[in-house]
């Protein structure tokens, strides 16, 4: 993995000179630039949202993690896009699809487990709380 990570740059600059060799100078400039532009403006557009969202939650209304994560993949898909290449363009691509980006979530993390909420009892209606000691240990 990090020979990868090392060889990255390499490997973007190689596509950006096959990109020139295929078109021209001009297209291949354009296109590191409109890559970039747009990264920019979905990274601002969440950073917005995001700030929405984390505004609601301080004002008592609760969203799921989720939607978080769904802000936070957003974002780094607008980073990704702003690197320059195409080969981080790709993964910017994988990460902006929703459902592709939710089942690649799902393979590196596992089966999400269940949140945790107690039964209640629907006859009595009622709640005990307190602290308890057992007394024969």
């Amino acid at each position: 993995m990090r020979i990868l990570l090392l060889l990255l740059p390499w490997l973007e600059l190689a596509t950006l000179i096959q990109l020139g060799v295929e078109t021209d100078l001009f297209t291949a400039l354009l296109y590191v630039l409109a890559t970039g532009v747009l990264g920019l403006l979905i990274l601002q557009r969440q950073g917005v949202g995001m700030f929405r969202h984390l505004r609601e939650a301080q004002a008592g209304r609760v969203f799921g993690t989720r939607l978080l994560l769904d802000d936070m993949a957003m974002g780094l898909a607008g980073l990704l896009l702003m690197i320059p290449g195409m080969i981080t363009d790709f993964a910017a691509l994988v990460v902006l699809i929703g459902p592709l980006r939710r089942k690649l979530a799902r393979f590196f993390t596992g089966p999400q487990a269940e949140p945790y909420a107690p039964e209640r009892d629907s006859g009595t209606r009622s709640t005990i709380e307190g602290n308890y000691r057992r007394l024969d240990d």
